[in-house]
């Protein structure tokens, strides 16, 4: 599957509801779109660009933990510089980032420290 097919399949499925008992396929269709991350980032990217503020909360989850944190833990300097406007100006988009965890490329010091900075300004904006 490219990543433009798992990316029609998961918008077909989205924003959609949340499920509490087994398997969200919602969920499973954005960890399709994961598995490209490393080969074709900038697609995963418009996907977070366009999904990342959803209003709904588990939406925003899945996109935070499911691809953005592993988008920057793969291509942090290319990616991560697009992150501060939209984190600022969208606050839904900046809650979604700081559903993030450091992994990879984002635990280097330098990078590190730039993603606490954000998270911080994030906290300060309430």
């Amino acid at each position: 599957m490219t990543v433009h097919q798992a990316i029609r399949r998961a918008e077909a499925l989205l924003p959609g509801e949340p499920v509490h008992e087994g398997r969200d396929p919602r969920w499973q269709a954005i960890l399709k779109i994961a598995e490209h991350i490393e080969s074709e980032p900038e697609p995963v990217w418009q996907f977070i660009v366009a999904w990342g503020d959803h209003p709904q909360e588990d939406l925003r989850d899945a996109v935070a933990c499911c691809l953005l944190e592993h988008l920057l833990e793969h291509h942090f300097s290319k990616f991560f510089p697009r992150i501060e406007t939209p984190a600022m100006e969208r606050p839904l988009f900046g809650d979604m980032f700081q559903r993030c965890w450091k992994f990879g490329q984002s635990e280097e010091p330098e990078n590190a420290k730039r993603f606490d900075e954000l998270q911080q300004r994030l906290g300060e904006r309430g």
